[in-house]
């Protein structure tokens, strides 16, 4: 692969292979898929998700959780939280999500990505692989957000401590048109995770 003046490959070709993604969904018994958890720091993204993986696994399901903290313990270190770097962010977990997904897997991504423009381009990423990609906001007022605080990262914002920090600095843009939406702060935890299950069977990604 080359690369040209600003960093971008070129002269590459996709190379097709002979096995198929039915093929895979078959051999899984589901159909791959992105649920995409979205919402305020603190309002229970990674705790929904965590909760499904497990009730998907014990039930004999494949799914992958995908946590955009984790993440930045890797793929994507070298990423801070300017809006620049937000859309970088999001762009690479969709993409490692789009690869999952088309394994067959069921993904579970987790992360704040606070903006519509950046949300929308993973759903295009999806919809161009003719993937299922279904958002689920996260919905919680900012102020049970904060009163969580599990990371301490708002009393840190707020101290200054943290810059660029979302809901402080910049603001969170909450999905218009959300294929889920669960408010944690009125769902146990166990409830959202069910419903989030239910949302898979009734699109048949699972039985």
């Amino acid at each position: 692969m080359q690369g040209n003046a600003d960093g971008k490959s070129i002269n590459t070709a996709w190379h097709d292979g002979s096995v198929t993604r039915p093929d895979r969904e078959r051999l899984l018994g589901q159909r791959g898929a992105t649920m995409w958890l979205t919402g305020l720091s603190g309002s229970g993204k990674s705790t929904v998700a965590v909760a499904v993986e497990s009730r998907l696994i014990g039930s004999g399901r494949l799914c992958y959780r995908v946590d955009g903290d984790n993440l930045r313990h890797g793929l994507n270190r070298n990423l801070g939280f300017s809006v620049a770097d937000r859309a970088e962010n999001v762009r690479r977990t969709g993409e490692v999500c789009r690869i999952l997904a088309d394994t067959g897997v069921i993904v579970l991504a987790s992360l704040v990505s606070p903006f519509r423009a950046d949300r929308a381009m993973v759903r295009a990423l999806h919809d161009d692989w003719k993937l299922p990609f279904i958002e689920v906001f996260i919905d919680v007022p900012l102020e049970v957000a904060e009163s969580r605080d599990p990371k301490g990262l708002y009393k840190k914002a707020r101290a200054g401590e943290i810059r660029d920090f979302t809901g402080i600095h910049q603001p969170y843009e909450a999905p218009e048109q959300a294929e889920m939406v669960l408010d944690s702060s009125r769902l146990a935890v166990e409830v959202s995770a069910e419903l989030v299950i239910a949302e898979l069977r009734a699109r048949k990604i699972i039985d």
